[in-house]
């Protein structure tokens, strides 16, 4: 029986076959550890990191509200260097708590999520 640590890296394997950052939509890269939330936007064909945030240097608990506070401070990040549309990449962590607040705070902070890499006329 594999734990849990080798089910969310199968998991995220899968997941990354399907998502794809480019310059125009880079991927919006999710990690949740005990201690701290990370936030990247990822240029897969460069290879590179356009911009990240993180909890890591803030005191306070990692929660609901510092996922949210997160949330909105790597949308103004990523919109600050002329980022508006990026794909998912919740790392193999289920969309629940942390991560869901995390993605809806950037959206209510002016990101537009796309759907796995999808254009718009192909989510339609």
């Amino acid at each position: 029986m594999k734990n849990r640590k080798e089910q969310r890296q199968r998991r995220h394997q899968r997941l990354r076959q399907r998502v794809k950052g480019t310059a125009e939509r880079p991927r919006m890269s999710i990690c949740v550890s005990n201690q701290h939330l990370y936030v990247q936007f990822i240029d897969d064909d460069a290879q590179c990191t356009l911009a990240s945030a993180s909890t890591a240097g803030a005191k306070a608990a990692v929660n609901c509200a510092a996922a949210r506070a997160l949330g909105q401070t790597a949308a103004e990040a990523a919109l600050a260097k002329g980022l508006s549309r990026v794909v998912v990449d919740r790392g193999g962590f289920r969309y629940h708590g942390r991560v869901k607040e995390l993605v809806e705070a950037a959206v209510a902070a002016g990101l537009s999520i796309s759907d796995k890499g999808k254009t718009e006329e192909e989510s339609k």
